[in-house]
């Protein structure tokens, strides 16, 4: 074995590029079923993000299923999610750049259109109705005047329409599902200022010969209940997803008067997330009797059989951690889910005769797991007594001896988007690309994050800022206690709403020595009165309702405490987001400047909330690498494209 380097912490030389990260990694989700196929829809940064249906078919060809030029990816509720469905060997799905629903079989042919040419019209999260030739869809319109509207609306397969209104009345709808024989519709509505993991409804209705909801009523959905996943059972059983115990665990009617619904699963483990895009679900019925399921126990995914007779859930064995992003779907004997673990970048795997058979890898990292960080999974003392979690990724690079060097490595911590969403231990790149340069890596599932139960979920409730801030400072500072980081080396970055907190922590504590935000918010004000209408409300439970509490957005917005901000900042923003607006960072970037404070700003064309493409991604990492270089500094590894940081001496 070759002899061991000793080199400073950050300058360490990885084999993990930013070009590996970026050159064959694909997004991957929305699975479905149809006949002995199976279908993935891949999000591939080499072709500019553009969305892709996939097929396997029974004999192992793969392939793609709509041509070039077209992109399956809906914008309801901007998130989107649910883009396409298959049926009878025909798929249908929501195309990006006009939002029109096409058709097209998988075997070859072009594209025709069944909705009208407007993209203000959207549809998602569609549920094939057999007995009528229809889709039933959520659709959300926004071509009146002020907020959009979203209703549930029939689709004919054949003819060109926008569809006709089946239920209206409630702000948002998610989740359609017909009953086996055709004669019932199950489905979730819910209002403002709700978000879906607040409350939510569980409606039915009766479908009439004509086709028309007759007899639509609510069934269940107490203030603060959260509902989700409606099903049917193949014996005609209405299952569902419901936190009424604190936790999101599996119930069913048991009979089909629908008056008195049973926990199935009462464990302190969640079988679901937050709802942020449509089509999801987390179990699916292989017999009458038998689901599979994928459920949460503090942070970590398992998958289990769960018997509905006797409501056993037995753990089904797997080396993965992670179960969950569009979940699973089984049907004609076919189980497909999606999965990943510490050394395993998430992947579509086949689940048959107890034995996961994998069909499709985000990434295949051409690199040894050996160079890879193994997470620890932490517990730490954060505000009011109570106690955070996260997951710990060690500086790890083999080539490099760490025993011999006299400093303590520079600690990046990570705050997730959301903020109600949760980070998992799945294998990513773009963490392993800072451990393998010498950087510990903390990944925090702060209070509001999903995974821990209801209470845990709503700690951020009125304290968006406060919350997560402690908890990103305190698990930061729990390390440096421990001596595992230096801790005039802490940095921290995130995204969307982790790029929030991100640029809150560097305005209100003086704990971290630079941060990076990814089409962050700095202005909760302008948000609230910017932003699209599935989010609209939200700050509401987070806030306060707006604009009654305006002064508790101004004293938690960043833009307007910069004069307490006294370290560099990085800002990234996608010019064309519609959720986080561009002039946000903007904002940010001018007032820093003028403060003389250190700061550094790249804006992508072409770019929305999240990006995207390849090139893009490769720059974001590249340059906020260079960036903690000049910070904390220390020589990056390679070649590397300088950053303008104005402001730094």
């Amino acid at each position: 074995m070759p002899e061991k380097k000793i080199s400073p912490y950050g300058s360490w030389k990885s084999p993990i590029s930013t070009e590996m990260i970026v050159s064959e990694s694909v997004g991957l989700g929305d699975m479905e079923i149809d006949g002995t196929d199976i279908y993935w829809l891949e999000t591939r940064p080499s072709e500019g993000g553009r969305y892709v249906v996939v097929r396997k078919t029974s004999d192992g060809l793969i392939s793609d299923v709509i041509p070039g030029g077209f992109s399956s990816r809906t914008t309801v509720h901007e998130y989107g999610g649910g883009s396409y469905l298959v049926d009878n060997e025909t798929i249908f799905f929501s195309n990006y750049s006009d939002q029109r629903v096409y058709k097209v079989n998988v075997n070859g042919g072009n594209p025709t259109a069944i909705s009208r040419g407007n993209s203000d019209v959207r549809f998602a999260d569609g549920s094939v109705d057999e007995l009528r030739n229809r889709i039933i869809y959520v659709r959300e319109d926004h071509t009146q005047a002020g907020e959009a509207i979203n209703t549930l609306v029939s689709l004919d397969m054949c003819d060109e329409t926008d569809g006709t209104i089946a239920v209206e009345g409630a702000d948002f709808y998610a989740s359609p599902s017909i009953s086996p024989d055709g004669s019932l519709i199950a489905w979730i509505q819910w209002n403002h200022p709700n978000m879906p993991w607040d409350s939510t409804e569980l409606w039915l209705a009766d479908i009439s010969e004509s086709g028309d909801f007759e007899n639509q009523r609510k069934l269940k959905g107490a203030p603060g209940e959260s509902i989700c996943h409606p099903r049917w059972s193949p014996d005609g059983l209405l299952y569902f997803v419901s936190d009424l115990s604190g936790w999101w665990n599996i119930h069913r009617y048991e009979d089909n008067k629908f008056t008195q619904s049973n926990n199935l699963t009462p464990i302190q483990a969640e079988f679901t997330q937050a709802q942020w895009g449509l089509g999801s679900q987390y179990y699916a019925f292989i017999s009458k009797d038998l689901i599979i399921c994928a459920y949460n126990k503090n942070g970590e995914w398992n998958l289990g059989e769960l018997d509905v007779t006797t409501s056993k859930l037995r753990e089904i064995p797997t080396n993965f951690t992670e179960f969950n992003r569009s979940g699973l779907k089984a049907k004609n004997g076919i189980t497909i889910l999606g999965a990943g673990s510490p050394i395993k970048t998430f992947s579509i795997y086949q689940y048959n005769d107890k034995k996961l058979t994998e069909l499709r890898s985000s990434i295949q990292p051409k690199v040894e797991d050996v160079h890879f960080s193994i997470p620890e999974s932490i517990s730490f003392p954060t505000s009011e007594g109570l106690t955070s979690h996260g997951f710990f990724y060690p500086p790890h690079n083999p080539e490099y001896n760490q025993t011999k060097l006299d400093e303590l490595p520079p600690l990046l911590v990570l705050s997730h988007g959301g903020p109600t969403g949760a980070t998992t231990t799945t294998l990513d790149l773009s963490i392993q690309f800072w451990t393998s340069r010498g950087f510990g890596v903390l990944d925090v599932n702060y209070g509001g994050s999903t995974g821990y139960g209801t209470a845990y979920r709503r700690r951020l409730n009125g304290k968006w800022g406060i919350v997560d801030i402690d908890d990103c400072v305190n698990g930061a500072l729990f390390l440096a206690k421990r001596g595992d980081i230096d801790k005039e080396k802490m940095a921290i970055r995130g995204g969307s709403a982790g790029g929030y907190t991100t640029l809150a922590a560097l305005t209100f504590r003086d704990v971290f020595k630079a941060g990076a935000s990814y089409y962050g918010v700095s202005d909760l004000e302008a948000l609230a009165k910017d932003t699209h209408k599935f989010e609209s409300r939200y700050m509401d439970s987070m806030v306060g309702p707006y604009p009654k509490s305006k002064n508790i957005y101004q004293d938690r917005s960043p833009i307007f405490h910069t004069g307490k901000l006294s370290c560099p900042v990085i800002l990234f923003q996608g010019l064309e987001d519609k959720i986080v607006l561009p002039n946000q960072a903007e904002m940010m970037v001018d007032s820093l400047k003028a403060k003389g404070i250190p700061v550094a700003y790249i804006p992508f064309a072409g770019e929305q909330h999240g990006f995207r493409i390849s090139e893009n991604i490769q720059r974001t990492l590249e340059a906020e690498l260079y960036f903690y270089s000049k910070v904390f500094d220390f020589s990056a590894a390679g070649k590397i494209k300088p950053v303008q940081i104005d402001g730094l001496n």
